[in-house]
């Protein structure tokens, strides 16, 4: 039997304890209670009449750059409503939010036959765009068995994705030979891509590029600004567990230097504020809580902004940031969101999941690589006290993230041959 053969047995007969674990991440708070019934296939929203897209992107990152995308074509293409899954309870509340009007948000369900097979008959999806790397097996064979059309866009294969897929090529081969379009995000990946077995592949540019900045209440922003005045701020954007306790030690050596100066730290997961929080200030620092209504004052050391959507408004306060997940973590998280709103950027060695992106801030004098808690506050350091330096940096961020801009165009005009004929099809249904 193929291991694809017995993946799809296991999920199948495995149901048992697949709820198990489900019920699991519930009581963990990993799972919205709310629309549990999503991730079973199961849902109370009605699939609207006409064509419809179905965009997948796993988390916040790939749903944020798949965002510009769905606009776009809901502007040229309104008759399509477009159906947008993720998997995990943050971006479900980023998207809820953020999508144009004429989308919808739904969880994906979980990849067993009989969740996927609810899913795909209640939805019946006229078109896929798949973001990444999210290859779910029953819910690519299943979507390919309905003669749906898929498109990878934003393809991402890890030097260790590519590494684990080549073990296994049958599989991953047939997987891939679902997608009529596969997109890599770099010409890296694409090249993975076709290694791989996908045919035909492309690289168009990188959506995360052509992604529009995020989002800021201006109210709030002006009102941050005040409480903050003349204080030299840096911020410590999507932190990891082991990271803000990095902060903590490198604001207390900033201090030695600028002993006004305000540390912001914005988690990749805001339900761990308040552990973060209470952790800082046993260590006898000045800690205050954005999502418990904590406020900006002279004494303030730390400021954890620990609420959901708001990582804008904090790039926003802060001219040096550093970019977490790639000190104590591994992998970074996204460096250009900072660059294009106006940031001197910082982060660790760890940034495999945006290695193009991190390459070319670096290369282009962006950003800094620091390998230690040391070399962070001599970093932040600098930059806070040196005008000049930071001001070159920030300009030179802000002209990676320019140039990249027509790959959103780009992207649209390759898949807009899939997208027509789904179109047709239900105006001719209709006649």
């Amino acid at each position: 039997m193929s291991k694809l053969a017995l993946y799809r047995a296991a999920t199948t007969l495995g149901g048992p304890l697949i709820r198990l674990h489900l019920a699991r991440r519930r009581a963990r708070g990993k799972e919205d209670a709310r629309r549990f019934g999503e991730r079973l296939g199961k849902t109370d929203v009605t699939r609207p009449a006409g064509a419809l897209l179905w965009v997948h992107g796993a988390s916040v990152g790939e749903s944020l750059s798949l965002l510009p995308l769905v606009e776009l074509i809901r502007q040229r293409w309104p008759a399509y409503t477009v159906l947008m899954t993720t998997g995990t309870v943050t971006s479900a509340a980023l998207m809820g939010g953020r999508l144009p009007a004429g989308a919808i948000h739904q969880y994906v369900p979980v990849d067993r036959v009989a969740y996927v097979r609810r899913f795909l008959d209640h939805w019946r999806p006229d078109v896929a765009l798949w973001a990444e790397s999210e290859f779910w097996p029953n819910l690519i064979i299943e979507t390919a068995a309905r003669d749906i059309p898929m498109i990878l866009v934003q393809g991402r294969i890890s030097t260790r994705s590519f590494e684990g897929w080549s073990r296994h090529p049958s599989m991953i081969t047939r997987l891939l030979a679902g997608f009529f379009l596969c997109l890599g995000q770099s010409e890296i990946d694409t090249d993975r891509l076709r290694a791989l077995g996908a045919h035909p592949v492309d690289c168009l540019g990188n959506l995360k590029f052509a992604k529009p900045p995020l989002p800021v209440d201006e109210q709030e922003l002006s009102r941050l600004r005040t409480a903050i005045g003349e204080r030299p701020c840096w911020l410590a954007a999507s932190t990891h567990p082991g990271e803000e306790e990095i902060v903590g030690n490198v604001h207390r050596l900033l201090c030695e230097h600028l002993p006004d100066v305000l540390t912001l730290i914005v988690p990749r997961h805001p339900e761990r504020g308040a552990e973060i929080a209470e952790r800082l200030a046993a260590t006898n620092l000045v800690v205050s809580r954005r999502a418990a209504g904590g406020a900006i004052s002279p004494a303030t050391d730390i400021h954890v902004g620990d609420t959901i959507g708001e990582l804008g408004l904090f790039y926003r306060l802060a001219p040096v940031v550093f970019v977490g997940k790639s000190l104590a973590g591994e992998g970074g998280q996204n460096p250009l969101e900072a660059a294009q709103l106006g940031c001197a950027v910082l982060f660790g060695p760890n940034m495999s999941n945006f290695e193009i992106i991190a390459g070319k801030l670096t290369k282009s004098g962006a950003a800094e690589i620091v390998g230690d808690e040391a070399g962070l506050a001599n970093a932040v350091r600098h930059l806070l006290t040196d005008d000049a330096d930071r001001a070159r940096r920030i300009a030179a961020g802000q002209a990676v993230a320019d140039a990249e801009a027509g790959a959103l165009d780009r992207v649209v005009e390759a898949i807009a041959p899939f997208l027509q004929p789904a179109l047709t099809a239900t105006r001719h249904a209709r006649s």
